[in-house]
Protein backbone atom coordinates (compact mmCIF):
# COMPACT_ATOMS: atom_id res chain seq x y z
CA UNK A 1 0.00 0.00 0.00
CA UNK A 2 1.10 3.64 0.17
CA UNK A 3 1.72 6.43 2.61
CA UNK A 4 -0.30 9.46 1.56
CA UNK A 5 0.47 13.10 2.34
CA UNK A 6 -1.48 14.37 5.35
CA UNK A 7 -3.39 17.57 4.61
CA UNK A 8 -2.65 20.47 6.92
CA UNK A 9 -5.05 23.01 8.41
CA UNK A 10 -6.61 25.17 6.92
CA UNK A 11 -7.03 22.95 3.82
CA UNK A 12 -10.67 23.21 2.68
CA UNK A 13 -11.14 19.41 2.67
CA UNK A 14 -10.59 19.46 6.45
CA UNK A 15 -13.33 22.05 6.96
CA UNK A 16 -16.01 20.42 4.80
CA UNK A 17 -18.47 17.69 5.77
CA UNK A 18 -17.35 14.47 4.07
CA UNK A 19 -19.68 12.53 1.79
CA UNK A 20 -21.20 9.17 2.70
CA UNK A 21 -19.59 6.15 1.04
CA UNK A 22 -22.29 4.74 -1.28
CA UNK A 23 -20.58 1.38 -1.86
CA UNK A 24 -17.61 -0.40 -0.34
CA UNK A 25 -15.43 -1.51 -3.23
CA UNK A 26 -11.75 -2.12 -3.99
CA UNK A 27 -11.12 1.64 -4.02
CA UNK A 28 -12.44 2.01 -0.47
CA UNK A 29 -10.41 -1.00 0.71
CA UNK A 30 -7.25 0.51 -0.84
CA UNK A 31 -8.03 3.86 0.80
CA UNK A 32 -8.34 2.11 4.19
CA UNK A 33 -5.06 0.22 3.69
CA UNK A 34 -3.28 3.44 2.67
CA UNK A 35 -4.76 5.23 5.68
CA UNK A 36 -3.43 2.56 8.06
CA UNK A 37 0.03 2.87 6.47
CA UNK A 38 -0.16 6.66 6.73
CA UNK A 39 -1.41 6.66 10.34
CA UNK A 40 1.21 4.12 11.43
CA UNK A 41 4.00 6.05 9.70
CA UNK A 42 2.89 9.25 11.43
CA UNK A 43 2.57 7.40 14.77
CA UNK A 44 -1.04 8.51 15.15
CA UNK A 45 -3.96 6.83 16.88
CA UNK A 46 -6.59 7.86 14.33
CA UNK A 47 -6.84 9.22 10.80
CA UNK A 48 -9.88 10.39 8.82
CA UNK A 49 -10.12 10.24 5.03
CA UNK A 50 -10.29 14.06 4.66
CA UNK A 51 -6.84 14.20 6.28
CA UNK A 52 -5.46 12.43 3.21
CA UNK A 53 -7.52 14.60 0.86
CA UNK A 54 -10.49 12.25 0.36
CA UNK A 55 -13.89 13.69 1.27
CA UNK A 56 -15.48 10.39 2.31
CA UNK A 57 -16.84 9.24 5.68
CA UNK A 58 -14.06 6.79 6.55
CA UNK A 59 -11.59 6.65 9.44
CA UNK A 60 -9.04 4.24 10.88
CA UNK A 61 -8.00 3.92 14.51
CA UNK A 62 -5.57 2.11 16.80
CA UNK A 63 -5.63 2.96 20.50
CA UNK A 64 -2.56 0.76 21.20
CA UNK A 65 -4.72 -1.18 23.67
CA UNK A 66 -5.93 -3.87 21.25
CA UNK A 67 -8.59 -1.85 19.43
CA UNK A 68 -7.64 -1.38 15.77
CA UNK A 69 -10.05 -1.02 12.90
CA UNK A 70 -11.69 1.00 10.18
CA UNK A 71 -15.15 2.53 10.13
CA UNK A 72 -17.11 3.55 7.06
CA UNK A 73 -20.11 5.87 7.44
CA UNK A 74 -19.72 5.87 11.25
CA UNK A 75 -22.14 7.29 13.78
CA UNK A 76 -22.24 7.40 17.54
CA UNK A 77 -24.64 8.05 20.38
CA UNK A 78 -23.85 9.12 23.92
CA UNK A 79 -25.46 6.80 26.50
CA UNK A 80 -24.50 8.79 29.60
CA UNK A 81 -23.85 12.31 30.78
CA UNK A 82 -20.28 11.99 32.11
CA UNK A 83 -17.60 13.91 30.27
CA UNK A 84 -13.93 14.65 30.77
CA UNK A 85 -11.32 17.15 29.63
CA UNK A 86 -8.21 15.55 28.12
CA UNK A 87 -5.43 16.58 25.77
CA UNK A 88 -5.91 16.06 22.04
CA UNK A 89 -3.56 16.65 19.15
CA UNK A 90 -4.07 16.19 15.43
CA UNK A 91 -1.90 14.96 12.56
CA UNK A 92 -3.27 17.85 10.44
CA UNK A 93 -2.16 20.38 13.08
CA UNK A 94 1.37 19.16 13.97
CA UNK A 95 2.74 19.81 17.47
CA UNK A 96 -0.30 21.79 18.63
CA UNK A 97 -3.10 20.54 20.85
CA UNK A 98 -5.42 21.37 23.68
CA UNK A 99 -7.72 20.14 26.43
CA UNK A 100 -11.07 19.10 24.95
CA UNK A 101 -14.22 18.14 26.90
CA UNK A 102 -15.78 14.96 25.48
CA UNK A 103 -18.24 12.30 26.66
CA UNK A 104 -16.47 9.46 28.48
CA UNK A 105 -18.36 6.72 26.67
CA UNK A 106 -20.15 6.31 23.35
CA UNK A 107 -21.89 3.62 21.30
CA UNK A 108 -20.45 3.42 17.79
CA UNK A 109 -21.97 1.97 14.61
CA UNK A 110 -20.75 1.77 11.04
CA UNK A 111 -19.34 -0.64 8.49
CA UNK A 112 -15.87 -2.15 8.28
CA UNK A 113 -13.81 -2.16 5.07
CA UNK A 114 -15.49 -5.45 4.03
CA UNK A 115 -18.96 -3.94 4.32
CA UNK A 116 -19.86 -5.83 7.50
CA UNK A 117 -21.84 -4.00 10.18
CA UNK A 118 -19.83 -2.93 13.22
CA UNK A 119 -21.27 -2.01 16.63
CA UNK A 120 -19.29 -1.43 19.79
CA UNK A 121 -19.25 0.44 23.07
CA UNK A 122 -16.20 2.67 23.49
CA UNK A 123 -14.83 4.40 26.55
CA UNK A 124 -11.60 6.11 27.50
CA UNK A 125 -9.10 6.74 24.71
CA UNK A 126 -11.06 4.76 22.11
CA UNK A 127 -14.17 6.90 22.71
CA UNK A 128 -12.08 10.06 22.38
CA UNK A 129 -10.44 8.84 19.15
CA UNK A 130 -13.80 7.97 17.56
CA UNK A 131 -15.32 11.35 18.49
CA UNK A 132 -12.26 13.24 17.20
CA UNK A 133 -12.27 11.36 13.87
CA UNK A 134 -16.03 11.71 13.37
CA UNK A 135 -15.56 15.44 14.00
CA UNK A 136 -13.11 15.39 11.06
CA UNK A 137 -15.78 13.74 8.91
CA UNK A 138 -18.14 16.56 9.87
CA UNK A 139 -15.56 19.23 8.97
CA UNK A 140 -14.88 20.10 12.62
CA UNK A 141 -11.30 20.62 13.79
CA UNK A 142 -10.34 20.14 17.44
CA UNK A 143 -9.59 23.87 17.81
CA UNK A 144 -13.30 24.57 17.34
CA UNK A 145 -13.96 22.62 20.55
CA UNK A 146 -11.54 24.79 22.56
CA UNK A 147 -12.91 27.80 24.39
CA UNK A 148 -11.70 31.24 25.42
CA UNK A 149 -7.98 31.79 25.79
CA UNK A 150 -7.15 28.17 24.94
CA UNK A 151 -8.68 28.61 21.49
CA UNK A 152 -6.95 31.96 20.93
CA UNK A 153 -3.59 30.49 21.99
CA UNK A 154 -3.99 27.45 19.73
CA UNK A 155 -4.92 29.60 16.73
CA UNK A 156 -1.97 31.93 17.36
CA UNK A 157 0.36 28.92 17.55
CA UNK A 158 -1.08 27.56 14.29
CA UNK A 159 -0.66 30.87 12.45
CA UNK A 160 2.98 31.09 13.56
CA UNK A 161 3.81 27.42 12.86
CA UNK A 162 6.47 26.72 10.24
CA UNK A 163 4.06 24.46 8.33
CA UNK A 164 1.12 26.94 8.28
CA UNK A 165 0.12 27.72 4.71
CA UNK A 166 1.61 24.50 3.33
CA UNK A 167 -0.88 21.92 2.05
CA UNK A 168 0.60 18.59 3.18
CA UNK A 169 3.22 16.70 5.15
CA UNK A 170 4.78 13.21 5.16
CA UNK A 171 6.87 12.67 8.25
CA UNK A 172 9.15 15.69 8.62
CA UNK A 173 8.83 16.74 4.97
CA UNK A 174 6.37 19.58 4.31
CA UNK A 175 5.20 20.12 0.72
CA UNK A 176 4.47 23.48 -0.84
CA UNK A 177 2.37 21.88 -3.60
CA UNK A 178 0.46 18.63 -3.89
CA UNK A 179 0.66 16.34 -6.89
CA UNK A 180 4.26 17.23 -7.66
CA UNK A 181 6.84 14.66 -8.68
CA UNK A 182 8.58 15.33 -5.34
CA UNK A 183 5.51 14.18 -3.38
CA UNK A 184 5.17 11.05 -5.51
CA UNK A 185 8.89 10.28 -5.20
CA UNK A 186 8.71 10.69 -1.42
CA UNK A 187 5.68 8.38 -1.23
CA UNK A 188 7.57 5.73 -3.21
CA UNK A 189 10.74 6.04 -1.13
CA UNK A 190 8.79 5.70 2.12
CA UNK A 191 6.89 2.69 0.74
CA UNK A 192 10.16 1.10 -0.46
CA UNK A 193 11.72 1.59 2.98
CA UNK A 194 8.74 -0.14 4.60
CA UNK A 195 9.09 -3.13 2.26
CA UNK A 196 12.68 -3.74 3.37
Amino acid sequence: MAIRPIRLYPDAVLRTRADEVPEIDAGVRKLVADMWDTMDHAEGVGLAAPQVGVSRRVFVYDDNEGHRGALVNPRYTVPGSDSEFDYEGCLSVPEIGGEIDRPLEIDVTGLDESGDEVRFHADGLLARICQHEIDHLDGIMFMQRLTGDARKEAMAAIRSAEWFGMPAIIGDLVFEELGTAEVEARQLSVADAQDR
